[in-house]
């Protein structure tokens, strides 16, 4: 009985021990994805519709304060006060355009990409537990990376290929 118990007790720090882990770069991952491509464009033509509204609305903004620096002299009191009012409006709905154009892409940009993160997060769950590894580690995040770490990176992108 005391052989076995201490049989237990040398062989229990082994199999602590035997744990397997892995990294992934999974940056290099999403820019080998073809849909990634294509997210790339929406994303940029979503933005270029943006700018283009934008710069619209300050050339609007430009005209209107060139017209009133040429007759600002001319004007009464009353007038130069509506027309900076206007002007002052105008610019706080450009900042504002602005802003909305941001969170806007921002939130379309996060929409387009949560599929392919998620497919790429099952791809490394269906690694990992293929492989029996207790962790996969984001290569980029690892503060260190020993030689026991296998780079497990083409396995997930085979595995995502498997996926299509």
């Amino acid at each position: 009985m005391k052989k076995i118990i201490i049989m237990m007790m040398l062989f229990a720090p082994m199999s602590i021990f035997a744990q397997k882990f892995g990294h992934v770069d999974t940056q290099s991952i999403i820019q080998t994805l073809p849909d990634i491509a294509r997210i790339n464009g929406e994303l940029q033509a979503m933005a270029q519709e943006k700018d283009n509204e934008l710069q619209a609305m300050s050339a609007e903004f430009q005209r209107k304060l060139d017209d009133y620096q040429k007759t600002q002299s001319t004007m009464n009191q009353t007038k130069k006060e509506e027309v900076e009012k206007e002007l002052s409006e105008m610019s706080q709905k450009i900042q504002q355009a602005h802003q909305d154009a941001q969170q806007s892409l921002q939130q379309a940009q996060n929409e387009k990409y949560a599929p392919v993160q998620a497919k790429i997060h099952t791809a490394i769950e269906n690694v990992g537990k293929a492989g029996n590894y207790t962790y996969i580690f984001e290569t980029g995040v690892a503060v260190y990376i020993g030689p026991d770490s296998k780079d497990v990176t083409a396995d997930v992108k085979a595995e995502l290929s498997k996926m299509k």
